[in-house]
């Protein structure tokens, strides 16, 4: 029993392990923002922040033509300049609200290495398939980590009552 569950162990983390390292090696790369746009991160100056989040939220509903499910408002410095970024109900496009005129925008497309690692943090190219493939992965992450507690259990356990390995089945 035991040799089948590592043997299973081992398969899980071929299967497991390549999702898993692009989705970190991704992840790693969104908090660099200079090495995949070439954006820099700037310090919001409060003073030139002249519109308030709900007139920002109002903005990118009127820009949309509909009231927009926002998921997230942030404020930051882009092109120099104080932003809001409106996030939700647009698939992976967003609002820009300029919070000195509250000129609202879209976001241009993004260059061809932020869409690669989107594509790979987020599974877009899955298509309707990403919640299926996420949740999959999800799965056989828990089984592969539960599978190697359950090895390492018996082996501690060998240790503690002083049964030799090569003799348990």
């Amino acid at each position: 029993m035991r040799k089948a569950i590592y043997q299973l162990h081992l398969l899980l983390g071929l299967i497991v392990s390549v999702p898993v390292l692009a989705w970190a090696l991704s992840g790693f790369l969104y908090v660099l923002p200079n090495t995949v746009e070439g954006g820099t991160v700037e310090r919001i100056d409060p003073g030139r922040v002249q519109i308030a989040p709900p007139q920002a939220m109002a903005k990118a509903n009127e820009l949309a033509e509909r009231q927009l499910p926002t998921t997230a408002l942030t404020l930051l410095m882009k092109d120099g300049r104080p932003q809001y970024q409106a996030i939700g109900g647009l698939g992976a496009d967003s609002i820009f609200v300029d919070a000195e005129t509250g000129q609202a925008s879209f976001s241009k497309p993004p260059g061809w290495k932020t869409r690669f690692f989107r594509e790979a943090h987020f599974y877009y190219f899955s298509g309707s398939w990403q919640v299926v493939l996420l949740l999959a992965f999800s799965a056989l992450t828990a089984l592969l980590a539960l599978s190697g507690i359950y090895l390492n259990l018996a082996r501690w356990s060998q240790r503690v009552t002083g049964a030799d390995p090569k003799h348990v089945r």
